[in-house]
């Protein structure tokens, strides 16, 4: 488990001096009012949305596959307004690794961390059931305001960023574990430690099951919950985070503990997963990350792409 940021003078080699550049820009919009930065990251959205044509076919796409009986017109607003939410997404995170505690709390609203407390202190492990909502980042450093956890991530291929973002994380986190070390994550959740899981990718063929997302009747989807639940002996409490009406600040809400959960089998477990999370997302769609390819695995290797 990763409990602290190592920083090394190689980090200052030439090769990231550019990196470095736009960490000191991000460093300074830190300061601005959040409503001017939630502007800017509207207009860097709407910039996006012309110059990575790419991605804006897939999240097209995929309002089209999750719903089929949306009028264009509203699924192009929808399209239009998530890569608003995108664009707004790059200072959330950047609050979330730099803002001080006194900050966070002016612009965060709590609701339901008894459930997570109540679980712990009955000497059980909590995993945070989420999906990949763009102000995720900034629900980690909320949550940490009372009960700093551990997360679970993917170690950056850069060096550099790979230093920022431990180094953020652990404002919130007690450590970071890679998402693929189960052993660790067992073991924390033993020690009646809190993590964070989600199910809402597509993260290949392995150890996936093809279950229903939205109007996609076969979508992969991990059972990972289940097999944490069960080794861990741990709850599983659903939470969603968003940002207020006006982007005034942010709204965390934890739910109550699934109940009869590991169920008898992994696939209804899954099912029920996609169906928490199909509504965590129906809160607010345009905040989700619709630009992933949540549709690339197929049931069968040779069936043709949906993209």
């Amino acid at each position: 488990m990763v409990e602290k940021a190592e920083f090394s003078v190689r980090l200052l080699h030439p090769k990231f001096w550019l990196v470095w550049f736009g960490v000191a820009i991000a460093r300074l919009t830190q300061a601005l009012p959040l409503s001017v930065q939630m502007k800017l990251g509207a207009g860097i959205g709407r910039l996006a949305l012309k110059l990575i044509g790419k991605r804006a076919k897939t999240a097209q796409r995929n309002l089209e596959l999750c719903f089929p009986d949306m009028p264009e017109t509203e699924r192009q607003q929808l399209l239009i307004q998530n890569f608003e939410e995108t664009g707004k997404a790059i200072f959330d995170s950047i609050n979330a690794w730099w803002w001080s505690d006194a900050r966070v709390q002016k612009h965060m609203h709590l609701k339901g961390e008894h459930y997570v407390t109540d679980t712990i202190n009955s000497g059980q492990g909590v995993i945070l059931f989420a999906v990949h909502c763009l102000p995720l980042e900034m629900g980690a450093r909320i949550i940490g305001q009372f009960n700093p956890g551990i997360g679970v991530y993917r170690p950056h291929n850069n060096p550099v960023m790979e230093y920022l973002q431990v180094n953020g994380r652990l404002r919130s986190n007690k450590g970071l574990i890679a998402k693929r070390d189960m052993r660790k994550m067992v073991k924390s959740l033993r020690s009646a430690e809190m993590i964070w899981y989600t199910a809402d990718q597509d993260f290949g063929r392995s150890s996936a099951v093809f279950i229903p997302f939205f109007n996609v009747k076969d979508a992969a989807t991990i059972t990972g919950a289940t097999t944490l639940a069960k080794l861990g002996k741990a709850k599983v409490v659903p939470m969603f985070v968003e940002r207020n009406e006006g982007d005034s600040g942010y709204t965390v809400e934890l739910m109550p503990p699934l109940e009869n959960f590991p169920g008898e089998n992994e696939v209804d477990d899954a099912i029920r997963g996609n169906k928490i999370i199909e509504e965590l997302i129906s809160r607010s769609p345009a905040q989700w990350m619709w630009l992933h390819r949540r549709f690339k695995t197929r049931p069968n290797k040779d069936d043709p792409s949906l993209y």
